[in-house]
């Protein structure tokens, strides 16, 4: 047997040759030695077997009779036959091209560590080759070691480790450096990664051993800078936001480690010469900067050599092609003026702000307007002394409209649903402020992952057009709430479906069902709630665009709940005594252009129908007897809130509303300041018998029953009945919600309402339904009065409400608010903004109170409370979320401040 060519791979040393490259000429070098390699590899070596007649003559062509594959393989002989190139019956040469190139493609599969070609025999023209190859070995399992388990799986997701991965040392290679540089990043600068591979003994295969020592955490000793004299070394510091000193009486330490990462090093140095450019400064520069390590100590300490430069300033700044626009629009958005202090920064973000989509500079001036071929530049084209003038240099180019707008990842949402809410439109000028607004108004819909949506723009220069193409990704957005608990001294179980991308029109469609008729934006929500002693019924629906053509939404709902009294010490449920309430409402709600179209208006007609048998439970004094609800609400809102609405970072919602009862005792006749002095309204026994407050006769000078019924005390629950007969009141609320970002995502949160109950007959009183409850997590509970529960962390639920301090039967107790405010502060930061969940911890403090009338009203007399907090969002269950807050202040009523309290979040409003 001749051996014809033998190829050997040493994918280990090449690799190493490559990383030491310093320069272009050692890559050629290394390049001409891999194409001698491979060309040495297809020169036939030949031993002289003249007796065997398999020495094949040099040049000679012959025909391929058979190719024997052997050695170490899984893959069928064939399928290897078949990557080579070669065929047979085809004429090759031998030495010649057909096999080099065999072995070419074989080592591109990245399969094999050992290819050779070995001629079998020769008959007459025809040969037979024999080709031996040896697989790389595949991966069985990996282990790691000196890795917290819960890391283990993102390793291995990240390195693509997974099970009959082909090990080469690639593999290994990059395994090792991605693993070092992950630790590294994270400040474990001494990190070293070994890598083993253990033979399986029954196949082709390898275990995989990873040994991860990150070593300490390289801390920063000391950080000197040289040559500053216009900004001190502490200020100097400050700037280095991620690269702070080992000490313990740094207050920074409490929110930035000392570690160090050389990635964030090299940013803050940048940072440093910024500091310098915004307070002009230009020629600023680092001329020297060391890092040296201390092993023993393992520290560094950081020396920074600056030249400083003198300060500049801006001169004559001249605006150079501009058509579209005059100087003085220019140069009022510009918003720089001769003479003030250089600030190259400043003057870029002015021109265009990468870091604001939507920010007030030049470029977004042009771009919202159609002129999406713009391009400005600033010149510096003189420089006198500590002055520089600069050329503003436009280039406006033709006016671009939008051509194709397409969308495209929308599995279960109908093509209208998108593209109602789209503001861009084929025709329309290229406008960069409505492609952001377009995202948001996706995002709102909350049918989509926000933090995915990205436009993909197509500039068409030939024709002056613009492509745009939306590509959504779809996420769950039903939910299901399934509750069940002890609480009011019994079970209670909760059933609520949220369906908010549902189908109205596909209902009777059973093709539809995909398990719902879903796609046309509208929301359906059923909830049921009950235990042994109530039960609440309500069904909701919306329609966002009413006739599909303009945003105009309409809503309605109905809902029922029915009481039992209940002895809580005894759990008996006595059904002959019950409380009732049905209720129904419509809405209208429509989007405005003016002020702008951040506005909606919002209109809705509400009836309550409460119906009281032989109840008596304190909310009304009498037990039988109906009373009625019939309310107008009306709301004017601005909400610019970021596209994400489960985690904005940037705009606000403003609302105030407005809800009103008619004005009953101005046309129904009742005199409700003498309700009580008339006789029909006066205690009575079975008798006839006029009676005080306490229940005793009224008796006359000779100690007979009394006719004089003036004396005698007001039957409350004939009074009530007819004061409550029609509910009359109104209620004014506010409510301010801004996000501003204060670095990167964390995000500041600011918040404040306020709301107020008043009655238009002050004879008449206030109601005791409608009233405001304040402390707690906000969670409206189960009542019976339309109550409005409050947020305030920190201290029991609906504790901070009024106390009665008129004596009388109801001394003491509390009673709901007939006005409140409240400011809350909230930093926010995400954790994950996946699809799946999105995931933010915050920290808090707020304050609030809410008062029995307006006037006891002290708006900055507050109960005040600070704390943490956790939330989680998942599109089938909705918000779930734990704070931990801590009340400086008592609650009505007690002497002791709140102290810790723990509130879990269900659902609440983002």
């Amino acid at each position: 047997m001749t051996r014809l060519s033998v190829i050997k791979k040493e994918n280990e040393d090449l690799e190493k040759q490559v990383n030491k490259l310093n320069n272009f000429r050692m890559f050629q070098k290394t390049i001409r030695l891999v194409f001698a390699i491979i060309f040495l590899g297809s020169i036939s070596t030949v031993n002289a077997q003249d007796q065997d007649n398999n020495t094949p003559e040099a040049g000679k062509k012959y025909v391929l009779a058979n190719v024997d594959v052997t050695g170490k393989i899984t893959y069928n002989q064939q399928t290897i036959v078949t990557f080579s190139g070669l065929e047979k019956g085809e004429t090759i040469t031998v030495p010649g091209d057909e096999i080099s190139s065999a072995i070419k493609k074989l080592w591109k599969l990245g399969l094999f560590n050992d290819i050779n070609f070995y001629v079998e025999k020769i008959q007459n023209d025809s040969i037979f080759l024999e080709l031996n190859i040896n697989e790389l070995p595949k991966l069985n399992e990996v282990k790691f070691q000196g890795v917290k388990k819960g890391k283990v799986d993102d390793l291995i997701k990240d390195n693509d480790l997974k099970k009959d991965k082909v090990v080469n040392e690639n593999l290994l290679t990059t395994t090792k450096n991605y693993i070092e540089n992950k630790y590294k990043k994270d400040g474990y600068y001494n990190t070293k990664v070994t890598i083993n591979t253990i033979p399986d003994s029954t196949e082709n295969k390898v275990n995989m051993v990873v040994n991860v020592d990150r070593g300490k955490k390289v801390k920063i000793k000391n950080i000197v800078f040289e040559g500053n004299s216009e900004f001190t070394t502490p200020k100097l510091k400050r700037t280095l936001s991620n690269t702070k000193e080992k000490s313990i009486w740094n207050p920074m330490r409490i929110y930035k480690s000392s570690k160090f990462i050389k990635d964030k090093y090299n940013e803050d140095l940048v940072a440093v010469i910024d500091e310098y450019k915004e307070n002009g400064y230009r020629d600023a520069r680092i001329t020297d900067e060391t890092v040296t390590y201390d092993k023993k100590k393992n520290t560094v300490d950081i020396k920074i050599k600056l030249e400083e430069g003198k300060k500049y300033y801006f001169g004559d700044i001249r605006f150079l092609g501009n058509t579209v626009y005059n100087n003085q629009h220019l140069e009022q958005i510009l918003g720089i003026k001769k003479g003030d202090v250089y600030n190259g920064k400043l003057l870029q973000e002015r021109i265009a702000d990468k870091s604001r989509p939507d920010g007030e500079d030049l470029t977004n001036e042009y771009q919202n307007n159609g002129y999406l071929f713009s391009n400005i530049n600033a010149v510096e084209v003189k420089t006198a002394n500590d002055t520089i003038d600069f050329e503003i240099r436009i280039t406006e180019g033709p006016i671009a409209y939008f051509n194709k707008v397409t969308i495209t990842g929308n599995d279960r949402t109908n093509d209208h649903v998108i593209y109602r809410e789209l503001r861009t439109k084929p025709g329309q000028k290229w406008s960069k402020d409505n492609v952001i607004r377009s995202i948001r108004e996706l995002g709102q819909l909350g049918f989509f992952d926000p933090e995915a949506l990205k436009p993909d723009v197509k500039p068409n220069g030939a024709d002056g057009t613009v492509d745009i193409n939306y590509n959504v990704a779809e996420k769950g957005s039903s939910q299901v709430e399934l509750q069940g608990g002890y609480g009011g001294g019994g079970f209670i179980g909760t059933l609520g479906l949220s369906f908010n991308n549902f189908s109205i029109r596909n209902l009777f469609n059973k093709e539809a069902y995909k398990p719902l008729p879903m796609g046309d934006g509208q929301k359906m929500a059923l909830r049921l709630q009950g235990s042994s002693y109530f039960q609440t019924y309500s069904l909701s629906f919306t329609e966002p665009w009413l006739g599909g053509k303009k945003p105009v939404s309409f809503s309605t709902s109905l809902s029922h709940s029915k009481q039992y009294l209940y002895n809580y010490s005894t759990r008996d449920v006595t059904k002959e005594q019950s409380f009732t309430i049905s209720a129904i409402s419509v809405g209208m709600a429509k989007k405005l252009t003016v002020p702008d179209d951040y506005f909606i208006l919002s209109q809705s007609v509400s009836f309550q129908y409460y119906n009281l048998h032989n109840y008596f439970n304190g909310l009304f004094t009498f037990g039988n007897g109906d009373s009625r609800n019939l309310t107008y609400t009306v709301a004017l809102s601005r909400n610019s809130k970021g596209f994400n609405p489960i985690y904005p970072t940037y705009g606000s919602e403003f609302t105030l509303t407005g809800k009103f009862t008619l004005p009953y005792s101005l046309f129904n006749g009742v005199d409700y300041g003498n309700l009580g002095n008339l006789e029909e309204n006066k205690l009575k026994n079975a008798d006839g018998v006029y009676l005080d407050e306490d229940g005793n006769q009224i008796l006359d000078s000779q100690g007979n029953p009394s006719t004089d019924y003036t004396q005698a005390a007001p039957d409350q629950a004939k009074v009530d009945q007819i004061r409550f007969k029609w509910l009359e009141y109104y209620k004014i609320k506010f409510k301010a919600d801004w996000y501003t970002k204060v670095y990167e995502k964390l995000v500041l949160r600011t918040l404040g309402e306020f709301g107020f109950l008043g009655a238009y007959n002050q004879e008449r009183g206030l109601v005791p339904f409608e009233r405001f409850y304040l402390g707690g997590d906000g969670l409206a509970n189960f009542s019976m009065d339309g109550r409005e529960v409050i947020q305030l962390r920190g201290y029991p639920n609906q504790s901070l409400a009024p106390i009665i301090e008129e004596p009388g039967p109801k001394y003491g107790q509390q009673v709901g608010a007939t006005v409140f405010n409240k400011f809350s502060l909230e930093l926010r930061y995400p954790i994950t903004l996946a699809q799946s969940a999105s995931i933010y911890a915050l920290t808090f403090a707020e304050a609030g109170a809410s008062f029995d009338s307006f006037k006891n009203y002290t708006p900055f007399s507050l109960k005040r409370s600070a704390g943490v907090g956790l939330r989680v969002f998942m599109p089938a269950f909705g918000l779930l979320g734990i704070d931990f807050a801590h009340g400086f202040d008592a609650i009505p009523g007690q002497t002791q401040k709140s102290g810790w309290q723990t509130h879990f979040i269900i659902g609440q409003q983002f």
